[in-house]
């Protein structure tokens, strides 16, 4: 599949936590870092998303945060 998106950044999904409409996906992408993202639960149940599997966090920022530390 090609994408416009240029941030494609493999890893392990650590984490799939289901709220009411929303989902929390935690990914590894190795070195003590994790991107999480926020799906729909459909999302997740079309994708079958589980802990284990093999994922692509694809970043498209229309807006992006900057914090200090």
């Amino acid at each position: 599949m090609k994408l416009s998106a240029r941030n494609q950044i493999s890893g392990t999904v650590i984490e799939v936590r289901k709220g009411q409409t929303t989902a929390h996906v935690r990914i590894d992408i190795g070195n003590g870092m994790i991107i999480t993202s926020s799906i729909t639960n459909d999302a997740v149940d079309d994708l079958a998303l589980k802990v284990g599997d093999n994922a692509i966090a694809v970043i498209k920022a229309s807006d992006v945060m900057v914090a200090i530390s």
